[in-house]
């Protein structure tokens, strides 16, 4: 096992609170001078997706592919780690103006480039609908039609593409994703845009009742994001992105939150961006 990947068991091992040991030797580095100072990294983790974060609501744990990052990339610094959360993946963005997180990882877009640099990707999928088993809709190009009403989360990257692509269908535009499936569950909604590895997700815990579009509107990549303006953290966090796919660290992030139709996205000099 690398030293990178071996830093991501020995911090998941020891907890949050417990990684100051693990990591009290690794030597400084200029561009992250500020945070070493600090001695915390703090991870904005947008709520409710696997392919981000899950948090349990009996015992509050955290987990998923944002948690496991960032305790890796906190323990590569040197400092602590502080997760800073928020309702759904986008809601992360409200943090830009009040600075409240240094690093956070979501899916990448124009929109969200105006107020935050991103890394190069780790992860990819693709965007498509889920509809009621009982629907019209059978491929992407049915939904955008009038009377066709799609729920997406407010601000999330489905949110944000769909507002720009959409001709004819009418957005819904919900608090959280639990919400935004529910108004397809009522009927309520023609269809539910969302990532494919969670509408995979949602249609195995309702195999008679909703099924996903084999085709897709979207290519989406996730990736890491700063704040614009920090050109060195975003160098720092560059360099760890392209060492966990490297070594294997992504695959075994996405092997460990069990996501279906994720995959590791390529090295950033072939990488569609």
């Amino acid at each position: 096992m690398n030293q990178l990947a071996s830093m991501l068991a020995l911090t998941l091992a020891l907890g949050a609170t417990g990684t100051q040991t693990a990591y009290a030797q690794q030597p400084k580095d200029p561009r992250v001078a500020n945070l070493v100072q600090a001695g915390r990294l703090r991870v904005g983790v947008g709520l409710g997706t696997p392919a981000q974060a899950i948090k349990n609501p009996a015992t509050g744990e955290l987990r998923g592919p944002s948690i496991d990052l960032g305790r890796s990339l906190a323990a590569r610094i040197g400092v602590d780690f502080v997760a800073v959360e928020y309702p759904r993946p986008g809601a992360v963005l409200e943090g830009v103006q009040t600075k409240s997180w240094d690093v956070a990882f979501t899916v990448t877009d124009p929109e969200r480039a105006k107020q935050v640099d991103f890394s190069p990707p780790f992860m990819q999928s693709d965007f498509t609908y889920l509809a009621s088993a009982g629907s019209s809709l059978y491929k992407v190009a049915d939904a955008d039609q009038s009377g066709v009403r799609i729920a997406v989360p407010r601000g999330d990257a489905s949110d944000l593409r769909l507002t720009r692509m959409l001709k004819r269908a009418e957005l819904v535009r919900t608090n959280s994703i639990a919400a935004a499936i529910d108004l397809v569950r009522t009927g309520n909604a023609s269809a539910y845009a969302g990532p494919r590895f969670l509408l995979l997700a949602e249609a195995a815990r309702r195999p008679e009742g909703v099924r996903v579009l084999e085709d897709h509107f979207a290519v989406i990549y996730i990736a890491a994001m700063v704040p614009k303006g920090n050109a060195q953290h975003l160098a720092y966090v560059t360099e760890f992105i392209e060492e966990a796919k490297a070594s294997g660290l992504v695959k075994q992030i996405i092997e460990r939150a069990g996501l279906r139709g994720v995959q590791v996205a390529p090295a950033a000099n072939k990488s569609a961006q």
